[in-house]
């Protein structure tokens, strides 16, 4: 018929983000962003401290990852994902990002660890103290003997408390490949765990 161009395809509908209202408002006035700071600056810390192992590092690379984001809010584009908040995905895209240059960093600037002598011999049972470092050191030694991407994936499901879902969006990874992230790195530090006790 004469007058009638093609037809377009219906465009999906953005699910709701429950985060969309305040990333809105924090783009008309910065100091909104304040809001979404509190709702998840507790557990950026808590990734970058569980991947640092070191409260100063944490805290800075929090400070970082907001910074960026309050920075680069323009730019963030709701992604429209089904349940999950995208701002989350993308704050904790920008905290992966973040580690790695600090990772890269560190491996060009190396520095000798702080002595825990001290802090061991003030405590009430020193011995109990030190069996029990030595358990958590060996643990953390296994999982940092992890490939990246293992170790990423266990920290943000059993620190952070994050879907497989949601992992996927922040590695760019599916469902299913997060799924099989964390069963490998289970079994991995199980094993090493299992073959490592002192004698």
């Amino acid at each position: 018929m004469f007058g009638r161009g093609r037809e377009e395809a219906p465009q999906r509908p953005i699910p709701y983000d429950a985060d969309r209202p305040a990333v809105e408002a924090a783009r008309r006035d910065h100091g909104a962003f304040e809001t979404l700071y509190r709702k998840y600056v507790a557990q950026v810390y808590s990734f970058a401290l569980y991947e640092t192992r070191d409260r100063h590092a944490a805290e800075d690379l929090t400070e970082q990852v907001f910074l960026q984001a309050l920075h680069s809010l323009p730019r963030f584009r709701e992604q429209g994902d089904g349940d999950a908040s995208t701002f989350r995905v993308w704050l904790f895209r920008i905290a992966r990002n973040a580690l790695s240059n600090q990772r890269r960093w560190a491996r060009r600037h190396p520095t000798a660890p702080l002595d825990d002598d001290l802090a061991i011999a003030a405590t009430d049972d020193p011995a109990n103290e030190v069996v029990t470092r030595d358990l958590v050191a060996r643990a953390w030694a296994a999982i940092d003997r992890l490939p990246e991407d293992r170790r990423r994936a266990l920290t943000m499901r059993f620190v952070e408390e994050m879907s497989a879902r949601e992992i996927g969006q922040v590695m760019g990874r599916s469902e299913g490949a997060v799924r099989v992230l964390v069963h490998r790195a289970l079994r991995s530090v199980a094993e090493q765990l299992g073959g490592s006790r002192p004698s």
